[in-house]
């Protein structure tokens, strides 16, 4: 069984975002760059499932500028077996939108017959949860979204997901798209001997004029501000005064 193991280029997450002086967008000019953590674990589980004998070969798959090179080589060091560029933009600025992107996953799904497709859950950068989801309704495939623990049975997936009150284990039939949350794993360490195999890896080039996908945006972003500062707290004497305030000034009880 093939995995199929999107990944994108995001602001690394040690890393302080700023809006640019125009307010046009954050700023991503000479900013460090990763892969984005959730797809990070979503690879790290997917080298987990072959290492374990269930999966055959795992891809990586990124759609961006051409330097997302770097993040499927990062991809390549972990343990995947090779990747797939889609070079959709010249522009770092440009972010292509989920559902473009979805419709070019489930091309390159077509293409490779994957049984399996495991993704992070959403994106550090937009924060949309968004491609799953919808690449899941394109192939009409079973999905999983915010899985803690997958278990794969022959052709049935089992996976624990966390909900806002525990955990939810749920059975599905495969082939299946599956959402990688933040406790399904702890990604491994990168070692440099593994970082030079990558480079010869192989890592193929693609456009989306080759799936017959159009990527012009949908939306437009009228302005990026900074959020509000958060005004500083005060301190009570007692739980009365707290109460007090909460009733009267906060107007949060009644």
């Amino acid at each position: 069984m093939k995995i199929l193991v999107p990944v994108k280029r995001v602001i690394d997450y040690s890393v302080k975002a700023r809006v640019k002086s125009d307010q046009s967008g954050v700023e991503l000019n000479n900013v460090k760059m990763s892969i984005n953590p959730f797809d990070e674990i979503a690879i790290e589980e997917a080298i987990r499932l072959k290492e374990a004998g269930t999966a055959s070969e795992v891809i990586a798959v990124s759609i961006g500028i051409e330097k997302t090179q770097e993040t499927l080589r990062t991809a390549l060091a972990m343990g995947a077996d090779r990747a797939i560029l889609i070079n959709a933009t010249d522009s770092v600025d440009v972010d292509i939108e989920p559902l473009a992107v979805a419709k070019l996953l489930a091309k390159v799904t077509a293409e490779e017959a994957p049984g399996m497709v495991i993704l992070g859950k959403q994106a550090i950068d937009n924060d949309m949860n968004a491609t799953g989801q919808m690449l899941s309704a394109l192939l009409g495939w079973s999905q999983v979204t915010y899985a803690s623990k997958i278990e794969v049975d022959g052709d049935t997936l089992n996976v624990t997901r966390e909900v806002d009150d525990g955990l939810q284990n749920i059975t599905a039939k495969m082939p299946a798209v599956v959402t990688a949350d933040l406790r399904l794993n702890e990604p491994r360490y990168v070692k440099l001997p593994n970082i030079m195999k990558a480079k010869k890896k192989p890592l193929e080039m693609k456009t989306p004029e080759d799936y017959g996908i159009d990527v012009s945006p949908r939306l437009a972003v009228q302005s990026v501000v900074e959020p509000p500062a958060r005004a500083a707290g005060i301190k009570v004497e007692s739980v009365t005064e707290l109460l007090d305030k909460l009733k009267t000034e906060a107007e949060v009880l009644s």
